[in-house]
């Protein structure tokens, strides 16, 4: 029997690509163009985030013999990068590459604070206190512990817990962490465990390839990419969503078109548009009027008459038929106004149907599953069906590049600023190339649709097996076509954009990447093995860094 992955929700919501299936049919998978790059996407679990956070940290200790807290600090100055990290080591050498991160050259494993007399005047307080009470931070200056613990503390609910500097004037060094916490544990051992979550949660806030799933509610997740971070993940939660701008995947649409194309949905930019076409303003109380009759004597609510074509009061002199060259500004200006809400009306019409269509297509799933339930169970048949599920990825797929990519041809070929760089000529020969590569996607997967919802359980063999063939040439096109129309605009049209760089996320024949999870296995003994079936794993004793990030199911310790 052939099952569907995946809830009913990821079909319902049309923002959300589908799922990969297992299988394809052979002669279709001779065309699929791409393959999803699940090795350089991760998963990170709540369970999980520690090791992550310190295979980072492993390679930098190792690398500068430094304790952890020293590599957590460079680690989070540059953002959890430890490639950049270490090109600046290689650069501009270790002092320089610990001054810029607010650590001492002379911090090392074997620094020793000054010893200090019995008696110690701290100058924040002006107090004389103990030696015994007095805490030296690396950097050299020493506080009392009160003073100390004080400024944590303000730091910390400041959100500020990650650098905290020394409080010495124009000190710039980095307290040390273990230092931190022994003081603010003391006071508040919540507090402490609050400063210990922000470290821990630093290696998603402050790594940029990094980031947390979007989903609402969260579902405490975040998504680790190694590679390319212009790309369109989905968490195990079923969240398919931008890893750049982590707005729901949108491609072909660059992230600034969509986050302008939602705005312009979102916000009352176009009531504006409607009011500037189908209102006039009141000479007398300047409320706007909308004409509901025949009459181009209009009358206000404050019962001040005036003229529908120029806006101005009925009175004996009244006469606008004359042409003035004024009136044929105001006229200019209000059909620039009705031209765009026009356009505007085409395109989002367009983008809102083939999300219609998709809602009403994920219906399919259920029924196509029922049809071949049934024909397993009542029919003795060598057919496979799998050609089904596989054409019905591909609609789905498709519908939301075809929907995505009316927004896209809004700006793309409007006065946004976009195409500052081509000639009008330049642009009505561009975008007719690209209407004509929609217009075909836009055929063939209507075509697709159709075949689809046919009663495929009704068929005889022959015409079963037509079907079948007629599934798989349109899939394959249709896969063709997709990736044509993303090299069209990747290399064609967005190239003409100069004041920034818009790029989309590159087209995945087999939908949005899944990202595999990050497990760990924690064992107390070294030499115990495990073995998981075809997920990473980070596995680690409690004798820390006895860290190892393994490629395979098969665990060790190292």
């Amino acid at each position: 029997m052939v099952e569907f992955t995946g809830s009913d929700d990821d079909y319902l919501d049309p923002n959300d690509d589908d799922e990969d299936y297992d299988a394809y049919d052979a002669n279709f998978c001779e065309n699929d163009v791409s393959k999803p790059n699940a090795d350089s996407i991760k998963m990170i679990t709540k369970e999980s985030l520690l090791a992550a956070q310190r295979e980072h940290l492993r390679r930098v200790m190792e690398v500068l013999s430094l304790k952890e807290q020293h590599a957590r600090t460079l680690l989070i100055h540059y953002r959890w990068d430890v490639d950049k990290l270490l090109t600046v080591l290689v650069e501009k050498g270790k002092d320089e590459l610990y001054a810029e991160a607010g650590l001492s050259s002379v911090e090392h494993d074997n620094f020793v604070p000054a010893q200090l007399p019995s008696m110690v005047m701290c100058i924040v307080c002006i107090e004389d206190v103990p030696a015994a009470e007095v805490t030296t931070m690396d950097c050299g200056h020493y506080f009392c512990n009160s003073c100390w613990t004080e400024h944590f503390i303000v730091k910390i609910n400041e959100g500020q817990s990650r650098r905290i500097r020394c409080m010495e004037h124009q000190c710039q060094a980095i307290c040390d962490e273990a230092k931190v916490r022994i003081l603010v544990s003391a006071r508040d051992p919540n507090l402490a465990e609050k400063f210990d979550r922000f470290l821990l949660e630093s290696y998603i806030e402050d790594n940029k390839k990094v980031k947390w799933c979007p989903s609402v509610p969260h579902c405490g997740n975040a998504i680790r990419v190694d590679d390319n971070e212009l790309c369109e993940v989905e968490c195990a939660c079923g969240q398919q969503f931008c890893f750049s701008c982590l707005s729901e995947a949108h491609s072909p649409c660059s992230c600034l078109m969509w986050e302008l194309w939602c705005k312009k949905c979102r916000d009352d930019s176009e009531t504006v548009n409607w009011m500037t076409v189908h209102t006039k303003p009141c000479p007398n109380c300047h409320k706007l009027v909308e004409k509901n009759g025949g009459c181009n004597r209009v009358q206000c609510i404050c019962r001040k008459a005036f003229c529908w074509f120029c806006g101005l009061s009925l009175d004996a002199s009244h006469s606008c038929g004359r042409y003035k060259e004024e009136k044929e500004k105001v006229n200019t200006v209000i059909e620039r106004a009705k031209t765009e809400l026009l356009r505007y009306i085409h395109y989002h019409n367009r983008y809102k149907a083939h999300l219609d269509s998709f809602k009403l297509e994920s219906k399919l799933k259920n029924t196509i599953q029922e049809k071949i339930s049934w024909l397993e169970e009542t029919i003795a048949t060598n057919i496979d069906y799998r050609w089904v599920t596989n054409g019905l990825y591909r609609l789905f797929r498709s519908r939301r590049i075809l929907s995505y990519s009316y927004p896209f041809a809004y700006y793309m070929f409007g006065d946004e600023g976009f195409n500052n760089n081509m000639t009008k000529y330049e642009r009505d020969i561009k975008q007719n190339l690209f209407e004509d590569q929609q217009q075909q996607l836009e055929a063939n997967v209507e075509k697709l649709s159709s075949i689809l919802e046919d009663h495929f359980d009704q068929f005889l063999e022959d015409e079963v097996m037509k079907m079948r063939l007629n599934v798989i040439d349109l899939s394959a096109v249709i896969d063709k076509l997709c990736k044509e129309l993303y090299e069209c605009i990747g290399n064609d049209l967005l190239g003409y954009h100069q004041w920034t760089t818009p790029s989309i996320a590159p087209y995945m024949s087999n939908g949005v990447d899944k990202a595999s999870e990050l497990v760990v296995c924690k064992d107390m003994k070294p030499s115990h093995t495990k073995k998981n079936s075809g997920k990473d794993a980070i596995c680690f004793t409690d004798e820390w860094p006895s860290v190892k990030r393994l490629k395979t199911g098969d665990f060790t310790h190292g």
